[in-house]
């Protein structure tokens, strides 16, 4: 397990320097064009190719193809390996750029499907149509390189692809900055900073497949074994990958209809989520795939138990506390971050109400992105699918009561409804999967969790009670200036995790039980 954990470090601390520049690019978004129309219609044009992105490219197609790869790269010769390396290439590379010019000649379709509350405001409309044909394109991009990093991943190369979305955030902070000022409607070229980073960050990877000797040539292969198994993989994890991002989506749909700014707000309370969620969640699920899939081939359902077992564990213990920081220092958060310029107080308690909801399933969250893996890893997508599918059922359901109810009753912070339901259907999904996976005799024994979870508990109440005495009023907040909100925001974050650390350490928790 130590080279798990270490790994995982790798690819956390790199995800950790994007998801620092992701506050930073959102902070510029934040202060130059705060929970404005333009704004929303920004984050809506980029939540379509986004969507299509973790669909095909985090999604579905990754959790297809290292499988698929690292058998290749098991039980065939290194020429059968590239060769399926370039059929792959060369077949999603096609049908993605068919996507991607359908996208563009599409997009007042696709906007009045996924924004339909935009039809009554046709200049908000006629934006977010232009937006999206600049941003659309990057869905083939971005596969591309969500390609590229799957192959770096099953050689064990993880810094690469983890240290790629950087250049995401550097390529919006820049245009932000620099070209928002030189044009007529200076918040497309945020959209133009999209398309700009999808060209850096495949072209960034190309390199490191060149110098392993992998660099793909690609060719037409529709008919070629591998390609077929990964197609007949991807239809079902289609629909499973596709649960999450259709509920954002029917988010957005509904957001739509709301008071303007529900969808900005939503927005950052969503990105600081996932902030926990990309440094370990992600990076936790992205190590343990490829180490998964060759346990499967190789070691057999011990090993592959084990390390399932380990990764639940650790998620444990890092989700609780990150949940219970978020929740009751949502709004310190949102102020320091991005209360300033025309980003408003009012912006700030909206966006953390949303994150005090969404922060509730950050557990949840986190688990699906594992406990799924252990089906992918073993050529099994039909399940995590089914579940997928009743879980976002359920998530449109409880959408649709937890907002109508909140308008009814005159709510103003309606969008939290869609916070909370996301995060109730999130817990039936892990569960769902968890009963599976036990059913199935893959997690083994699992005694552990139950004498953990308590002490974590424990720890994490220890963790609130500190926060909880040292928490100023919120209203002081906005008077304080930045630096001032940094150092009351650390002297609040770094006692809550000695705490939380030492009361773990008091009762037992050592590095054995971190590392195996």
């Amino acid at each position: 397990m130590s080279a798990l954990i270490k790994s995982t470090a790798s690819v956390g601390s790199m995800t950790l320097l994007s998801r620092v520049l992701g506050l930073a690019r959102d902070i510029v978004i934040a202060r130059f064009f705060s929970a404005s129309d333009a704004a929303d219609a920004f984050f809506v044009a980029f939540k379509i190719p986004n969507f299509l992105r973790r669909l095909f490219a985090e999604g579905a197609f990754s959790l297809a193809f290292v499988p698929v790869l690292t058998e290749s790269r098991s039980r065939a010769s290194l020429a059968e390996t590239r060769d399926l390396i370039d059929r792959v290439a060369g077949t999603l590379g096609l049908i993605l750029l068919l996507l991607a010019v359908f996208g563009v000649v599409a997009s007042p379709l696709l906007i009045a499907i996924f924004a339909a509350g935009f039809l009554d405001e046709p200049a908000k409309f006629e934006l977010t149509a232009d937006m999206l044909r600049i941003t659309f394109p990057y869905i083939l991009l971005i596969s591309m390189t969500a390609m590229a990093g799957g192959i770096l991943n099953t050689w064990k190369r993880f810094s690469v692809p983890a240290f790629t979305p950087v250049l995401l955030n550097l390529s919006l902070i820049g245009c932000a900055v620099f070209l928002a000022p030189r044009l007529d409607m200076p918040i497309t070229a945020l959209a133009w900073g999209v398309l700009l980073a999808g060209i850096l960050q495949l072209a960034f990877q190309l390199p490191f497949l060149y110098r392993e000797g992998l660099l793909p040539r690609p060719r037409w292969g529709w008919r070629h074994p591998g390609v077929q198994k990964i197609i007949k993989l991807m239809i079902p994890a289609l629909f499973g990958s596709s649960v999450a991002q259709i509920n954002l989506l029917f988010d957005t749909f509904i957001a739509s209809f709301l008071v303007g700014g529900s969808v900005s707000w939503l927005y950052y309370a969503d990105r600081l989520l996932e902030f926990p969620l990309g440094v370990f969640g992600i990076a936790l699920a992205t190590v343990v795939l490829p180490n998964l899939s060759e346990a499967h081939y190789k070691e057999g359902a011990g090993d592959f138990g084990a390390t399932l077992r380990w990764a639940i564990q650790l998620a444990l213990m890092i989700a609780l506390p990150a949940t219970v920081g978020l929740f009751i220092l949502a709004e310190p958060i949102l102020a320091t971050l991005f209360q300033y310029g025309a980003f408003s107080a009012g912006d700030s308690r909206m966006a953390a109400l949303a994150l005090m909801a969404y922060s509730l399933g950050l557990p949840a969250f986190i688990l699906i992105k594992i406990l799924a893996n252990g089906f992918y890893a073993r050529q099994d997508t039909r399940t995590p699918v089914r579940i997928g599918i009743q879980s976002m059922l359920l998530n449109m359901a409880l959408n649709v009561v937890f907002v109508v109810s909140m308008v009814q009753t005159g709510f103003a912070a309606a969008h939290v409804g869609l916070a909370l339901a996301t995060s109730a259907a999130a817990y039936y999904n892990a569960g769902q999967l968890a009963w599976r996976l036990q059913r199935d005799a893959v997690l083994g024994r699992f005694v552990a969790p139950g004498r953990m979870l308590l002490k974590i508990v424990f720890a994490c109440v220890a963790m609130a009670g500190v926060i909880m005495l040292l928490l100023p009023p919120d209203a002081l907040w906005s008077g304080w200036r930045w630096h001032e909100r940094v150092v009351e925001l650390a002297w609040l974050i770094v006692p809550a995790i000695l705490c939380y650390g030492l009361m773990l350490w008091i009762m037992g928790v050592r590095r054995q039980h971190i590392v195996a």
